[in-house]
């Protein structure tokens, strides 16, 4: 079909029905193609977001729900670990030392020091410090020897039936030849009121 552009020339738009057939064709395909456009803006794109918004919600309820299924698939065994480190805390608990002890406790390094041959230049109580849920006591010690002792005493330390941590060694040879080492050790007390594990306070209250 050839195009011939003189039918578009004096277009009555009060008379539409004897427009030529060839003009009547491209109107209906430029008003169609308008009403596409226009419908699409108006109603497709907005359902277009809302169903892209929609899958993105069920990916999501997806995963939650896959994250869930595997939590309750494990909260058998998350159950079990969970009791299995409430008796480890009790155990820990344990060997923590009370008011009474904290002497005791001073007097147990010193003995392990002396056992080990080593020479104890200070050992002596530094400045508490209070924690969210517990108490931490320092303890200074410095003490000279060879290398068997130290090991000696870091050994003795650690088998204190009594939790007692060692931290910032510092070993230097002194003037006399031998090595000198300061170390600083701690112990921890709960504090008054602090919130123990279920089991640990019925095992306090028998």
């Amino acid at each position: 079909m050839n195009l011939d552009l003189s039918q578009f020339n004096d277009i009555d738009f009060e008379n539409i029905g004897a427009w030529p057939q060839l003009v009547k064709v491209v109107f209906a395909v430029l008003l169609a193609v308008c009403v596409f456009v226009g419908g699409y803006f108006l109603f497709i794109s907005d359902a277009i977001d809302v169903l892209n918004a929609e899958q993105q919600k069920e990916q999501q309820l997806k995963d939650d729900f896959k994250a869930k299924y595997q939590l309750a698939a494990n909260l058998k065994l998350y159950r079990e670990q969970l009791a299995m480190m409430e008796v480890q805390f009790a155990e820990l608990l344990k060997m923590l030392p009370s008011k009474n002890e904290m002497p005791g406790l001073l007097d147990d390094i010193t003995f392990v020091a002396t056992d080990s041959g080593l020479n104890i230049n200070s050992l002596d109580w530094e400045s508490e410090i209070t924690r969210d849920f517990y108490i931490e006591f320092p303890i200074k010690i410095v003490v000279s020897g060879d290398y068997h002792e130290l090991g000696h005493l870091v050994g003795g330390v650690a088998k204190l039936p009594r939790i007692v941590s060692l931290h910032d060694f510092v070993i230097k040879r002194n003037d006399t030849g031998e090595l000198g080492m300061d170390i600083l050790a701690k112990t921890y007390r709960f504090k008054e009121g602090a919130e123990l594990p279920a089991k640990e306070k019925k095992g306090a209250a028998k």
